[in-house]
């Protein structure tokens, strides 16, 4: 039985014949008429195709690129404008802080000049009692100061109350709405006498009673300020506590009751002015003049 015999062309033979192919067709080529645009154009179904293909995925991958970085740039950027955000919102939080602080050492200025006969000292709350109002309070000033007990406490607007306790840096203050304090009080316009008196209960409405308003004409009404009585032993004469917002004929037809509007804001307190002079100095310069 014959074998048959299998004819295998190595790599290196395949080689060699599709160089003498590709020779022998340019030699052609340049010694005949032979047209090679046949060739071109098989080349072109073949290459132009992939080249398109090639340009495509170059062009996706360039705008991918250039997409992330516009991308990454985008994050940038709105990392920088959050943090100009953020940075504009602090600093308007401490220009409406600072323009509230402003507000309020002016109108501590302007109770400075309504009383510019009296020498005082600015100081701050640092601690107060429980609750929404100011009844009692800590200041950051004390004996080293000046600061004795009994010596008037103003704010804007008028009367605070009375330093009641002395430290070496700190010292106490009771307010006039405090359930305990009484203050001997008279009308603005005719000095007519009365007693206001502190009460929390009563303050949570805005308002302080006052009683005892010696009016034989009947003649004070709502709107008369009611300022401190010279007959006082602590107050010193003059200082507004507050405006009259009604007012009730006594039984005994000789006094009067009534409410005021305190002239502080009870509630909102930071900064106050105590006067250095007691009443009973203010009392010996008047007797030297």
């Amino acid at each position: 039985m014959k074998k048959k015999h299998h004819f295998h062309l190595k790599n290196q033979h395949i080689f060699v014949i599709f160089t003498i192919v590709c020779i022998s067709l340019l030699a052609a080529t340049f010694s005949s008429d032979i047209s090679v645009q046949p060739l071109k154009d098989g080349a072109g179904y073949i290459v132009v195709p992939f080249e398109k293909g090639i340009n495509t995925i170059g062009k996706w991958i360039n705008d991918f690129g250039n997409n992330f970085k516009d991308v990454r740039e985008l994050a940038k950027e709105n990392t920088r404008l959050h943090d100009e955000v953020e940075l504009l919102k602090e600093q308007n939080v401490q220009l409406a802080q600072g323009q509230k602080e402003l507000e309020r050492l002016e109108k501590l200025y302007q109770i400075d000049e309504d009383y510019n006969q009296y020498e005082k000292v600015l100081a701050q709350i640092i601690a107060k009692e429980p609750g929404n109002w100011y009844s009692t309070f800590t200041i950051n000033k004390g004996r080293k100061d000046g600061i004795q007990e009994n010596m008037n406490v103003l704010a804007a607007g008028g009367l605070v109350g009375l330093v009641t306790e002395t430290g070496p840096s700190w010292a106490t203050v009771r307010t006039i709405i405090d359930d305990s304090s009484n203050v001997s009080a008279m009308t603005l316009a005719d000095s007519n006498t009365c007693i206001v008196s502190g009460s929390l209960e009563l303050i949570d409405s805005g308002k302080m009673k006052f009683s005892q308003l010696r009016d034989d004409k009947g003649s004070v009404t709502a709107g008369e300020n009611i300022v401190t009585s010279h007959i006082s032993d602590k107050y010193l004469e003059g200082i507004l506590i507050g405006t009259i917002s009604s007012i009730k004929r006594d039984a005994n037809n000789l006094t009067s009751t009534g409410y005021l509007v305190p002239a502080v804001d009870f509630r909102n307190l930071q900064e106050v002015l105590v006067i250095t002079t007691l009443k009973e100095q203010a009392k010996e310069n008047d007797n030297e003049k």
